[in-house]
């Protein structure tokens, strides 16, 4: 006796025959990470940033001179400084020093960036002398500034046909020149370091495409490289914008807020108010108000440069 085996009827309809992966490729099956990974730096950063910012904005509503217990005193601080010339007069210092860093060091990151990123000769020589004053604290820099920019016994001194009494911190604007010339010469490496990165990162092909059509250097460098560095320089202009706003260093080191008050900005006002007049509660009012400026104009630029939806470009990644 036999046994017949047969097979199941099959569906009616051609038979789709499935799809052979190309040889070579692959899929990456990557889990995404568990939260146990981020929790160190989600410890560090409630420590340090969430919860002395919590109880800075708990001193603004509160008076307090460092000794004692502080009381609570509902808006006043906030009234106060709302009402006072030199916070109105620091607040559009703030904003015109931070104005004139995103204006000059934009357009000059981008060009150095974009010359550090070719293979020039001896580009690595210069990059590395002109990557130094990264290296310096902004204490450090702003020392060294105040000695060279000494009426006395510095540059001024020994060219007044160029300077005139040699005094450039005795009036507003001169002052203001020398706070915005510092802080471009010690933060425009950085932000010449991200358009180096990013400039790299474009692709040569579109460099080969455009030099069959036969673009010209510059019409290259604007059609080209300027909108592949469009994301970068969002990223740089908001760094500079937080950094503009929260500069104190060197108005601590070079000017001290003078002229009278012509270079008082509202971070070194709020040392003053704070660890000079003894007034901690209206010195947190005016940190919490930076933190909330800070955080208002960065979240205006990210979302009118449509930098939120941003995607990445890499194969497989989303």
């Amino acid at each position: 006796m036999t046994t017949q085996i047969t097979s199941p009827p099959t569906a009616a309809g051609p038979r789709k025959r499935a799809r052979r992966r190309p040889e070579g490729s692959y899929v990456a099956n990557v889990a995404r990470p568990g939260f146990a990974w981020a929790l160190p730096a989600t410890v560090f950063f409630a420590l340090f940033a969430i919860v002395p910012l919590i109880m800075v904005a708990v001193l603004s509503f509160m008076t307090w001179n460092g000794l004692g217990s502080p009381e609570f005193v509902g808006l006043d601080n906030w009234s106060r400084i709302a009402d006072d010339p030199v916070m109105l007069k620091s607040i559009w210092l703030t904003l015109l020093l931070t104005a004139l860093g995103v204006v000059i060091q934009t357009p000059l990151s981008i060009v150095l960036g974009v010359w550090a990123a070719g293979h020039q000769r001896n580009r690595a020589v210069l990059s590395v002398i002109y990557f130094v004053p990264l290296l310096l604290s902004a204490t450090a820099v702003s020392v060294l500034w105040r000695a060279l920019l000494d009426p006395n016994f510095g540059i001024p001194a020994s060219a007044t046909w160029l300077f005139g009494d040699g005094n450039l911190f005795g009036e507003q604007a001169t002052a203001i020149g020398v706070l915005a010339f510092v802080s471009t010469w010690q933060f425009t490496p950085f932000h010449t370091l991200i358009y180096q990165g990013a400039a790299r990162a474009i692709p040569n092909v579109l460099y080969q495409a455009a030099e069959i059509d036969g673009a010209g250097r510059y019409r290259t460098f604007f059609h080209i490289t300027l909108p592949q560095l469009r994301n970068s320089m969002i990223t740089s202009m908001i760094l500079m914008i937080v950094g503009g706003l929260t500069t104190f260093e060197t108005v601590l080191i070079l000017t001290q807020g003078g002229p009278g008050t012509d270079t008082t900005i509202s971070a070194y006002y709020m040392y003053q108010k704070a660890f000079k007049g003894f007034d901690f509660g209206a010195g947190a009012a005016i940190a919490l108000a930076l933190v909330v400026a800070a955080t208002v104009i960065s979240l205006i630029v990210v979302r009118l440069s449509g930098y939120d939806k941003m995607r990445s470009s890499m194969e497989g990644v989303s």
